[in-house]
């Protein structure tokens, strides 16, 4: 009779278990974009630890007016793990413990989730994993938010048919963006938020326009600014859209769905007014129809921050397909 009562009482917690994984598995993370759950005791995190860790994930966003963290960091002890935490989409657990460890585990408690195990021995141990993997932890991060803004695009988007037939690509747009200005080979698309707007420029120029330019940076400024002379100005005379020049923009080679890319990430100003902002810059080489699509992002917002509007504008952006080549008959 004991072994029988001790056979079900095992069952149960055993298909209890199984019940409670398939329930973990089905639940979803919630939170805002950019941010970070860092589950580490209180005596690491006021230490060289915690220094670290604020150091690398709450470092200065590039390309903004101001400075912005790139995660916003909610620090947790560990007995709050198991909780009401799980359901962070990013978590970092910290702990000090016998085993050297670094493990990044995708959907431990929800989906889409990463959730990055670090341990040590000692302090340095800690330090060397944080400072050896941050740039691994960073991009897994920043690829989910992007999903997951994509994500939250994808349920309610406007109609692109415009775009796709003047340009051949698909681009997903949420909701509230207003087609304001079109051209030949030029789209300007603007949302109004509370305090401000957002916008996004979708032009093509040839080729060899960069692909072909020992300066490739300067080859897209001297685009953009004149794609802001054309058609972005203010409302008096001589007031267009250039490239603020007393930063120095920031440019990287990159590659979007397959197609290889230049991003380029800056500030913009209304020359003789007084408006400003961030943009971000795409300018992707289509080889095959000897073309570069450029899709920029600019906000004017100027009593917010502007990270998580600028995240979103390049989640808009990094959704583009291009459409295949239709075959001659």
């Amino acid at each position: 009779m004991k072994k029988a009562l001790f056979f079900v009482l095992g069952c149960s917690v055993f298909f209890g278990s199984c019940i409670k994984k398939h329930d973990r598995e089905k639940e979803k993370t919630s939170g805002k974009i950019n941010t970070i759950s860092v589950i580490i005791d209180d005596q690491l995190w006021n230490g060289e630890v915690g220094d670290s860790i604020r150091n690398k994930f709450a470092s200065p966003v590039i390309g903004l007016p101001q400075e912005e963290p790139l995660f916003t960091i909610n620090q947790y002890p560990i007995k709050l793990l198991e909780g009401y935490m799980n359901n962070s989409r990013n978590i970092i657990v910290v702990k000090k413990e016998a085993e050297t460890k670094f493990e990044i585990v995708e959907n431990e408690y929800a989906s889409p989730q990463n959730v990055i195990h670090i341990s040590g021995k000692t302090t340095a141990a800690i330090l060397e994993q944080i400072e050896t993997n941050t740039p691994t932890i960073i991009e897994k991060m920043r690829e989910t938010e992007i999903e997951e803004n994509q994500r939250i695009i994808d349920t309610s988007m406007i109609n692109t048919k415009k775009i796709r037939r003047k340009f051949k690509i698909d681009l997903h747009l949420p909701k509230g963006y207003n087609y304001v200005l079109e051209r030949r080979k030029f789209i300007w698309l603007k949302k109004e938020i509370t305090s401000g707007n957002t916008s996004i420029l979708i032009y093509q120029i040839p080729l060899y326009r960069i692909n072909g330019s020992r300066d490739v940076l300067g080859s897209i400024i001297k685009t953009r600014d004149s794609i802001g002379n054309l058609y972005i100005h203010g409302t008096a005379r001589n007031t267009q859209m250039v490239t603020e020049d007393s930063y120095a923009p920031y440019l990287f080679h990159i590659n979007i769905n397959g197609k290889e890319a230049y991003e380029t990430k800056g500030t913009w100003e209304l020359k003789n007014d007084f408006m400003s902002g961030p943009f971000i810059n795409y300018s992707i080489l289509d080889r095959v129809n000897r073309r570069v699509v450029v899709l920029e992002g600019f906000c004017y917002d100027p009593s917010k921050e502007k990270r998580d509007l600028m995240f979103e504008l390049e989640a808009i952006i990094k959704s583009v397909e291009f459409q295949p080549k239709e075959k001659k008959k």
